[in-house]
């Protein structure tokens, strides 16, 4: 059955978008513009050839220094990297694609970075994957108790700035935003003013607003394309929520989640797989139509790791390290295979190739198919991973800590041929 909201919860417009829309984005295939890639699914272009073996000298074109801590992945549009990181300040950075010169850093904020109470030791203050639409860059901050939508222009001056809602910390704060026609579509799901909101991108002006439970999540909002129809789908606070990415409007919802989830959702078109943490582990499959029907569920703990579904088949990698299908229509398990080590960053399929790194900074990659796994090498870079590596244009973006003399400092690699 479907569940309907209360009247506290209830979807407010809050302004009409402006006749002066931004343009429609456009990219380059060799392009990952925002979370999840062009395409939202976490799935690579199967055409590139990424490198399959590295170190720290081997097939390695460029490395540059990131200061402080984040988690946030690469964002790669034209000839430019762009990434969030945190220290005494909440920054944006800009690389050259080519050489990994640093072009600019934009301070979204300074002090109040670190706020009372210690989050989860995998959160960051920066874990934002930053959102670009080929004219501005869009990223999340939790600053000061709220959270905050930043654009900047593409060479680092600030175009806006809005605040999205007020945030009760419980374990941190890492929902990216994404791109959806003339809007940045962004999430703050906490214990107080929780609000998936609709911003236009142009000025930051808030276009449209919904209230949410006042529970933790940790989702990213994600638009997919199911029967013709686009669909604002999120999971978490117990529910999965479809919406109109453009006006906000329910167009349904029903619970099939756990109250925790962190990762994004994804569809084959007929089912919505979700997974979460707490207070169960879960995967999940729902029925696609608005039913409200549950088609499927387990106990796997896929809390972190966002999943992928191809051909009739849903993957994952757990938190604990199995790397395991299962037929996405029922839900029955058809291999499973241990990989060494805690995963918190998400696998990312190139065609018949998977690359999963963990946290510990061994990167499997694995041919992943219905029939069977088939592990093709093994790479180690850095002591400890923590964000997903971005692949396009056959490289390899990998943010890499490594831990020295009691330091911890961060790099961005550039890995390929």
């Amino acid at each position: 059955m479907l569940r309907y909201l209360p009247a506290i919860l209830v979807l407010g417009i809050m302004a009409a978008a402006p006749a002066d829309e931004p343009k429609a984005p456009t990219f380059a295939a060799t392009d990952w513009p925002w979370w999840r890639g062009p395409n939202r699914d976490g799935i690579a272009a199967a055409d590139q050839k990424p490198p399959v073996k590295w170190s720290e000298t081997e097939n390695v074109l460029w490395k540059a220094p990131v200061p402080g801590r984040g988690h946030g992945a690469p964002t790669v549009v034209g000839d430019r990297v762009f990434l969030t990181a945190a220290d005494d300040s909440q920054w944006i950075l800009c690389f050259d694609r080519k050489t990994g010169k640093e072009l600019w850093r934009h301070e979204a904020h300074r002090g109040e970075v670190i706020p009372k109470g210690s989050p989860n030791a995998k959160a960051s203050f920066a874990s934002c994957t930053p959102a670009c639409d080929g004219e501005r860059v869009i990223v999340n901050f939790l600053n000061g108790g709220a959270v905050h939508a930043t654009a900047v222009d593409l060479e680092g001056k600030r175009l806006w700035q809005t605040k999205v809602t007020d945030y009760v910390l419980h374990q941190g704060f890492g929902s990216s935003p994404t791109i959806y026609q003339s809007l940045a579509i962004v999430s703050a799901d906490n214990k107080g003013t929780g609000a998936i909101v609709g911003l236009d991108r142009s000025n930051g002006k808030i276009v449209w607003t919904r209230s949410r439970p006042k529970l933790p999540n940790y989702a990213s909002p994600i638009v997919h394309t199911i029967d013709g129809k686009d669909q604002l789908l999120f999971i978490g606070c117990d529910l999965v929520t479809s919406l109109d990415p453009l006006t906000g409007k329910e167009l349904w919802e029903t619970k099939g989640s756990t109250t925790e989830c962190v990762t994004s959702t994804v569809t084959d078109g007929k089912l919505i797989f979700t997974s979460g943490g707490y207070p169960k582990n879960h995967v999940s499959a729902v029925y696609a139509d608005g039913s409200g029907k549950l088609a499927w569920e387990n106990k796997e703990q896929v809390y972190v790791p966002s999943m992928w579904v191809r051909g009739g088949h849903l993957f994952a990698v757990t938190d604990k390290g199995s790397a395991i299908c299962w037929k996405s229509d029922s839900g029955q398990e058809v291999w499973r295979e241990p990989l060494k080590g805690a995963f918190t960053a998400s696998p990312v399929p190139v065609g018949d190739l998977v690359f999963a790194t963990s946290e510990s900074g061994n990167t499997f990659i694995f041919k992943a198919t219905p029939t069977e796994f088939d592990l093709v090498a093994e790479n180690k870079l850095g002591d400890e991973v923590m964000s997903t590596p971005t692949i396009c244009g056959s490289r390899i973006y990998l943010r890499v800590a490594f831990k020295k003399y009691g330091k911890r400092e961060e790099m961005l690699y550039c890995l390929g041929k």
